[in-house]
């Protein structure tokens, strides 16, 4: 069995012999767009496909789709989701490169479909291809329940065509089996169901375990089908059983869904009940907490007293033309995860009781989370100087610089096959980094002790303890226990701090949150007040190099919370943070040299992190 390579370090503190049956971390991206994806087409991917994107993954070399240059991964994932859109899933590179079928199409269809050829040849041609995406998006409105009536993809310039569909979905299902190696890499199968109707982004990455024959008895679900997640879901529902596969549904970039991707109405404006929140509940376990197009954990707006809380903001919406940003409460995961327990108690069932992974949305096929092999998102804002050129095209354009190198969804999981993985995420024992591989368990139960963490397995088997995405239920014991092991990336910053974020509703239902910092790098930054003094930001400016004597290799807590009431539902996750390091921002400055004036207009540092599945506490 191969080791993912930060565990094999926690297992030190064990011993040197790892049981077959214990969990491991595993490493991987379940957000990739190849060159069947039609935004990453008209982006000029056009030589990154399915085969090569598994290959990236594996650690084996690839020609960039953009600058052409031989690149690779130091460190090879350990499991890939490729993740193309279902809406038009292959049509742009097909109708681009081969025309137009000739088989089981009538006239007008033809028609249509020739016209559509045209625009996309003359505007990828003239390197227009950018611009042809965006006159395709919705036009904006506050609220998709709104827009959805306005936005019809059945009305697009491109008719669906399922001979090229077909076609595109047996690429990508081959393309899996023939990367996939139980034990050492874990191709899984999966696409993107992209919803955004009046700009609200509700798309979602749908997974699954099958094997790519078994998957070829169907063509993944897009928004073309239905523009409302209720139907997605009953499709899965359907699907599963009639395939005997398992399935899952990733919600992402909640950071840019207008309030409504973790909203207390559905898509047909009505209120949240029993059955939509049990359903929901099944299909979408996990979110996607962060990417290339910013982080969800929370903003300045909501949480105030957290100076950790401007984080990667995106203010873009996917939408034709440019409105103002407006965060609210159904875009972040901390304000939906407090809005669950608020629904929880009114109808009984929580809806946003779910973990979290990070991943990457590259749609250059290739899935890179690391701020030293950034390539950008498409292939046209792959070197410093497109993204130079993009950046200063338009003020309020989201190109180059505004996309962040982030992220990757971590499991814990008894073994690398799809099966485990999947069974992992549907359990919410998963994390997620911002791109470093930050070792990290989180456990909680009744009078355990900080040596629980060096047990040679894992100590809720037997002690009634639960990881991360668990529940724990009231004791007599009184006060739960919270341990917390952070291990650095070494190919990273070291850690600056781990922090324990608690949500609870107050008795006239109010949310209330609290952030505590549980372990930290040094003791003499602790302030009387008991706040922190700042880690030392060690970034030269001017080489883009920093030190690690910061921080810390290791960081462990043995917590109780202070202000643990036995009759409050509540539920608590971990944040590691990271000393600052250098963005790829600045490493693009520092490579296009003194002589061009550049404000990128993002910070030249960040502190990396790491998000934790919480452990929701339930009294009796």
């Amino acid at each position: 069995m191969k080791l993912a390579p930060y565990l094999i370090i926690l297992s030190v503190m064990v011993s040197t012999q790892v049981l077959a049956t214990e969990k491991q971390i595993y490493w991987g991206d379940t957000h990739l767009h190849t060159n069947r994806s039609f935004d990453a087409f008209t982006n000029r991917n056009f030589s990154v496909g399915p085969d090569d994107a598994y290959r990236f993954a594996r650690g084996l070399p690839v020609e960039h789709p953009g600058h052409k240059a031989r690149v690779q991964l130091e460190t090879p994932l350990d499991f890939l989701v490729v993740s193309d859109h279902a809406e038009f899933l292959g049509s742009i590179r097909h109708l681009y490169n081969d025309g137009i079928p000739t088989d089981g199409m009538g006239f007008f269809q033809k028609l249509r479909l020739w016209y559509g050829q045209y625009l996309i040849r003359d505007a990828i041609d003239k390197g227009e291809g950018r611009a042809f995406f965006v006159s395709q998006l919705p036009e904006p409105f506050d609220t998709p329940q709104e827009g959805i009536s306005e936005w019809d993809l059945a009305g697009s310039v491109f008719p669906r065509v399922p001979v090229i569909e077909d076609k595109a979905w047996a690429d990508i299902t081959d393309a899996a089996d023939a990367n996939n190696i139980p034990g050492e890499f874990s191709a899984i199968l999966g696409w993107e169901y992209s919803l955004i109707p009046g700009g609200a982004n509700l798309h979602r990455v749908v997974m699954t375990d099958l094997d790519g024959e078994s998957a070829k008895q169907f063509q993944p679900f897009g928004s073309d089908d239905s523009l409302y997640p209720e139907d997605l879901w009953a499709w899965l529902e359907e699907t599963s059983e009639q395939t005997g596969g398992n399935f899952i549904a990733i919600p992402h970039n909640s950071n840019i869904s207008k309030g409504a991707m973790f909203d207390t109405i559905t898509m047909r404006n009505e209120p949240i009940g029993p059955e939509y929140a049990e359903v929901r509940r099944r299909w979408e376990p996990i979110v996607e907490v962060t990417q290339y197009k910013g982080d969800s954990e929370t903003d300045p707006a909501l949480s105030p007293d957290d100076p950790f809380a401007d984080f990667e903001a995106y203010p873009y919406y996917i939408q034709r033309e440019w409105t103002q940003y407006k965060p609210q409460v159904g875009d972040f995961m901390r304000s939906a995860l407090l809005r669950g327990l608020q629904i929880e108690r009114e109808i009984g069932v929580n809806p946003y009781q779910f973990g979290v992974i990070g991943s990457t949305d590259a749609h250059t096929g290739l899935a890179a989370a690391e701020e030293n092999n950034f390539h950008g998102k498409f292939a046209t804002d792959s070197t410093p100087a497109r993204k130079l050129n993009g950046w200063s095209d338009n003020a309020n354009s989201s190109f180059g610089w505004a996309m962040g190198a982030q992220g990757l969804a971590a499991v814990w999981a008894a073994e690398n096959t799809r099966e485990a993985i999947m069974a992992a995420m549907k359990r919410r024992e998963t994390y997620a980094t911002t791109g470093p591989r930050i070792g990290l368990r989180f456990i909680a139960g009744y009078g355990l002790e900080k040596g629980a963490l060096e047990a040679s397995s894992f100590p809720f088997e037997s002690s009634g303890a639960v990881p991360m995405g668990g529940e724990l239920t009231a004791s007599s014991s009184g006060s739960p226990v919270f341990l917390v092991h952070a291990m650095a990336d070494p190919k990273s910053g070291s850690l600056d701090r781990v922090q324990i974020i608690k949500g609870w509703l107050g008795p006239d239902g109010s949310a209330n949150e609290k952030v505590f910092d549980v372990a930290w790098s040094s003791a003499d930054r602790l302030r009387p007040d008991g706040t922190l003094k700042p880690v030392p930001n060690t970034v030269d400016l001017d080489t883009g190099t920093w030190r690690n004597d910061a921080g810390a290799t290791n960081l462990t807590a043995e917590w109780r919370d202070p202000t643990f009431d036995p009759r409050v539902a509540a539920f608590y996750y971990v944040r590691v943070l990271e000393i600052p390091t250098p963005r790829h921002s600045l490493l693009d400055k520092i490579a296009l040299g003194s002589d061009v004036d550049i404000d990128t207009r993002r910070p030249d540092t960040i502190q990396e992190r790491a998000y934790s599945s919480p452990i929701w506490y339930r009294p009796n």
